[in-house]
């Protein structure tokens, strides 16, 4: 009997944790939830190629010499 009731209680135990489980991932899949983490996403792909975007308009600039470091002085005379 004791048993019964312990096989019972597992039973239902891990029931419940797999339909919570499955309704977890259920959810994951639904539509919005879709559509938010994609936004989510996308923004932080965007915030990464400005980064990368400043980044390599900060070197161009400092290569060019269109960073102020330098004078007309040090501009070489035609």
């Amino acid at each position: 009997m004791t048993r019964r009731v312990f096989y019972l209680a597992f039973g239902a135990t891990v029931g419940i944790l797999a339909v919570r489980r499955v309704s977890a991932a259920a959810e994951q899949w639904q539509p919005d939830n879709i559509v938010h983490r994609l936004t989510i996403a996308f923004e932080d792909f965007l915030a990464d190629v400005r980064e990368s975007m400043s980044e390599r308009e900060e070197e161009l600039r400092t290569s060019l010499g269109l960073d102020g470091s330098h004078d007309v002085v040090d501009a070489p005379s035609l």
